[in-house]
């Protein structure tokens, strides 16, 4: 007699696996492009060997979701500009008609769609393993390990390791979302054995998980931990120098050991596929932000110019700084979060207890047997233009009440963004476009975005409920 939980990864493993016609189409689909792109190549009078990787070469893709990876390894004599200038513009040439979009990661590749298939043609270096000389250079290594060790019921249990990792918004190694890549999936099934053992494993998981298939650092863990420094770490069987896991940030892992015991406690199939968030309507919204009784201030700026990862790069980096002056200033702070359509919109969120803090503000000096910093403090505070009260000796210290110098936390933001705001943090690319237009929205000033972005509107519906979508 089957469990609950074995039924539920067999309907998955059925939803996610493509049938005989499906893989027949993407096959094909995958060895006419190569051939293209070959010819294409041939035509140029250039070099390169053209191989198809990733997930359907390593037949681990998930149904419905194809995505063909059509690699242009190149002699490693060929300058790297020379990616973007001449073998992208061939790639162009065995793809014309359809609709092209450069894309960056550390190079330019070319990203386009066949009939809803994803396809992208990625030039990289012909290396020996361990000679890098572009990220990517690793791919066909990984491809050529994967389809080695993993064997087709081992693929199976990917697919639903996959699918749950999407499930519970955990898949993807890309900087927006800081999980698991499709390689890490296959790495995990590969060491655990199965989803079901990958599941009861990663639900004990602590800080410091190592993961090591061949044994490059055996019996020195201690220090691949100094190594590396990260929550989880999955050295590269084809790479000891690279952790597998290093995108994986530690709410995404956390997200991923919660998950894990609360599926083992009540397997469902909600934990697979989340119910798409509904947004609130315009009246039940403004109740709701009434209801908390805090100010949600919406920091709000246009375009940059630049690719997905380096955007979402930015904005984390530009959050984190102005979460620290906030901090840094007493605003009391709740949460925070960033959003984009990373086309027209970026906005930070900051949601503090309330938006005015008192005019003055209490100030402990050091302790009284620390004479030298004493002084400094009375020199500093004594007959100072902020200095409300004090200095007086409170216990063992001494003590000032001073002015604020920011009591309202919108104009402390407005304040700190005026000319870009790279002395507070910004990233470079979002100073410029702040620098162009910014605007701070507060509480129910932010309905008319609401209302006219649905992506947004579901995003601030979800912000608000706060809750994980499978513990529904």
């Amino acid at each position: 007699m089957t469990t609950v939980l074995e039924r539920v990864c067999a309907y998955v493993l059925k939803r996610t696996t493509p049938n005989r016609e499906e893989r027949l189409r993407i096959i094909t689909l995958a060895k006419n492009l190569k051939q293209k792109v070959e010819a294409a190549i041939m035509e140029a009078g250039i070099e390169a060997e053209i191989g198809v990787e990733g997930s359907v070469a390593k037949d681990t893709w998930l149904r419905n979701e194809p995505e063909i990876d059509i690699f242009m390894r190149v002699p490693n004599t060929v300058p790297r500009k020379a990616f973007g200038t001449v073998y992208l513009k061939t790639a162009k040439k065995a793809t014309y008609g359809l609709k092209q979009i450069e894309r960056f990661a550390e190079h330019p590749y070319l990203e386009c769609m066949i009939n809803n298939v994803r396809v992208n043609i990625v030039p990289c270096y012909t290396v020996e393993q361990g000679e890098w000389i572009s990220a990517m250079d690793r791919t066909p290594f990984h491809t050529s390990y994967i389809t080695k060790h993993l064997d087709q019921p081992s693929k199976n249990e990917v697919r639903i390791l996959k699918q749950f990792m999407r499930g519970i918004d955990a898949y993807g190694a890309e900087i927006k979302v800081g999980g698991f890549s499709g390689y890490l999936c296959e790495l995990l099934i590969l060491y655990y054995k199965s989803f079901i053992e990958t599941i009861k494993l990663a639900a004990n998981w602590k800080r410091g998980v190592v993961i090591d298939f061949e044994g490059y650092y055996n019996g020195v863990k201690e220090e691949l931990k100094k190594i590396f420094k990260n929550h989880i770490i999955v050295v590269d069987p084809v790479d000891k120098g690279r952790n597998v896991a290093a995108a994986v940030r530690e709410k995404k892992l956390n997200e991923f050991i919660a998950a894990s015991r609360a599926f083992l406690k009540n397997p469902d199939l909600k934990f697979f596929y989340a119910q798409e968030e509904k947004a609130l309507d315009a009246e039940k919204l403004l109740y709701t932000m009434k209801a908390r009784k805090s100010t949600l201030v919406f920091v709000m700026f246009g375009r940059v110019k630049t690719v997905s990862d380096v955007l979402w790069g930015q904005l984390f980096k530009s959050q984190r700084s102005l979460r620290k002056m906030l901090q840094k200033y007493s605003f009391k702070l709740i949460r925070d979060e960033v959003w984009s359509d990373e086309k027209n919109i970026n906005m930070f969120i900051f949601e503090v207890g309330d938006r005015f803090l008192p005019s003055i503000k209490k100030h402990s000096g050091p302790p009284i047997e620390k004479r030298e910093d004493c002084e400094k403090f009375l020199q500093k505070y004594l007959g100072a233009e902020l200095t409300i009260s004090g200095p007086r000796i409170e216990g063992n210290r001494w003590i000032v009440e001073k002015k604020r110098e920011y009591t309202d936390v919108v104009t402390f933001i407005t304040e700190n963004l005026k000319g870009g705001g790279r002395h507070i943090g910004i990233a470079n690319l979002l100073a410029k476009a702040i620098t162009d237009y910014f605007e701070i929205l507060v509480n129910e000033e932010i309905l008319q975005i609401y209302s006219a972005n649905d992506e947004f509107a579901k995003f601030l519906t979800k912000y608000l409920n706060g809750r994980l979508g499978w513990l529904v």
